[in-house]
Formats: C-alpha cells, sequence, structure tokens
C-alpha cells in the first residue's frame, strides 16, 4: 500500500468507530479453503480478537475474486474494504487500536523482522506444498482448490493457480528446491521463533503484538491441516514452547470467549 492510500485509509478509518457488523470473508472452509489461506485468515482473526474487535467469519466460494487485492482474508468494515494482515493492521491502528504501541522503535523492529521471517519461510512453504508438491498437488489441491466449480472450469482455475504460484517460486530461487530442502527451511524457522520466544508467553513478553497473531494463524493451521502425510507438522511438534504458544492463544482468544476450540 502506498503512502497516499495509507493515510487516505487512516484519515477515513479513524473517522468511524468498528461497528458490530464488521465481516471478515475467506473461502469455504471445509471443502476449498487451502493451507495458506486459512493460515492468513486464522491470523487476521487472532489479530482482531487480540484487540477485542468483534468479526463475523463469512465463507464465499469466490472470496478470492472478491478481495480487492485477490487475496484472502480481507474485512469489510463500514464502507471500507482491507484485505492481508498487513494493511488490516494499519487501519485497525488508525482507529486507535495497536498492540504494539507499547515496544520501543528497536523491538518493533525485531518485530517486523520475524514477521518477514514468517512470511518468507512458512509462508513460502505452504505455498510450494500446496502447489509445487506433486503428491499434495494431485491427491489434495487441484480437488480443493476447484471444488466449486463445475468440470471444466474447476480444472483451469486450479492449473492457472499453480502456474503463477510456480512461476513465484522460480523467481524467488525456489524453483529447485526439493521437498526435504523446504522442510529444513521450516524447520529452521521454527527454531529461531522458538528461540525468541523462550519462556515467555508471548514473543514480547506478557502482552500479544501482531507477531503473535501471525506466527499463531500459521502454526496452528500447520498443525491442524490433514496433508498427504505428518512431515510438515513434525517440524512444529519438535519445539514444545511453540506447540503451547497455540494453546495457549487457541485458549485464551478463542474458547474463553465462547467461540469453541478451532477445528
Amino acid at each position: 500500500m502506498s503512502l497516499v492510500a495509507e493515510a487516505f485509509v487512516s484519515q477515513i478509518a479513524a473517522t468511524e468507530p468498528w461497528p458490530e457488523n464488521a465481516t471478515l470473508y475467506q473461502q469455504l472452509k471445509g471443502e476449498q479453503i487451502l493451507l495458506s489461506d486459512n493460515a492468513a485468515s486464522l491470523a487476521v482473526q487472532a489479530f482482531l480478537q487480540m484487540c477485542n474487535l468483534p468479526i463475523k467469519v463469512v465463507c464465499r466460494a469466490n472470496a478470492e475474486y472478491m478481495s480487492p487485492s485477490g487475496k484472502v482474508p480481507f474485512i469489510h468494515v463500514g464502507n471500507q474494504v482491507v484485505s492481508e494482515l498487513g494493511p488490516i493492521v494499519q487501519f485497525v491502528k488508525a482507529k486507535g487500536h495497536s498492540l504494539s504501541d507499547g515496544l520501543d522503535e528497536v523491538q518493533k523492529a525485531e518485530m517486523k523482522a520475524y514477521m518477514e521471517l514468517v512470511n518468507n519461510m512458512l509462508l513460502t512453504a505452504e505455498l510450494y506444498l500446496q502447489w509445487c508438491d506433486e503428491a499434495t498437488v494431485g491427491e489434495i489441491t487441484h480437488a480443493r482448490y476447484g471444488s466449486p466449480y463445475p468440470w471444466p472450469l474447476n480444472h483451469i482455475l486450479a492449473y492457472q493457480k499453480q502456474w503463477e504460484v510456480k512461476r513465484k517460486m522460480k523467481a524467488i530461487g525456489w524453483g529447485n528446491k526439493t521437498l526435504d530442502q523446504v522442510l529444513e527451511d521450516v524447520d529452521q524457522c521454527c527454531q529461531a521463533l522458538s528461540q525468541r520466544l523462550g519462556t515467555q508467553p508471548y514473543f514480547f513478553n506478557k502482552q500479544p503484538t501482531e507477531l503473535d497473531a501471525l506466527v499463531f494463524g500459521h502454526l496452528y493451521t500447520i498443525l491442524t491441516t490433514q496433508l498427504t502425510n505428518d512431515e510438515l507438522s513434525e517440524k512444529v511438534k519438535n519445539y514444545s514452547n511453540l506447540l503451547a504458544f497455540c494453546r495457549r492463544i487457541e485458549q485464551h482468544y478463542f474458547e474463553d470467549r465462547g467461540k469453541g476450540r478451532l477445528h
């Protein structure tokens, strides 16, 4: 988002309080949504829960095409539509809600660096697995992605998306990686997150930030998504403090607020 666009969004958003009917849109949960989109949606839901802002989750088969950026999730708040965690954090901040205002400049820079790590490693690994690993593509991805659409559109859309992701993977140097190399990257990312978290409840001690929401969205989704094998989730399970972290957020921000378990 450009500086001008950010300033405009901030100006509009700041004048209106958070409405009770704010809505988050994602793909169909049971039969369509893929690992990476589910993780992104859960990260935004966790962030809004941490800000004590009510949101209703609505599942639509065409959510990806409804989104202004072509990515999910997106939120509809008043007459504003904002997609993806970063812009949503800025939008919410303009309304006077921030999880990271208590951090100093060094901590904010560190938080952004770890968020980049998650996006560059975990998100990219999720995309690789669901679109470049042939077993996952054949058994899960194509069928789920195309599930709302009739033949041959279901196949056309799935192959089109696969081509887009593979092109991106080549552009960032992941095109020739093996699955083992990708899983090793995931392990290194989890190790870095585990070391930073240590014995603290959250990454910056007692209060969660948008980093906690992002990490939770990805790790929890990896742990609870059935794939062709358990290799990805096993990488996360090697770190007991990350498992406890996921359980802590699920319990405090979802179960204790009457939303039940997230499965």
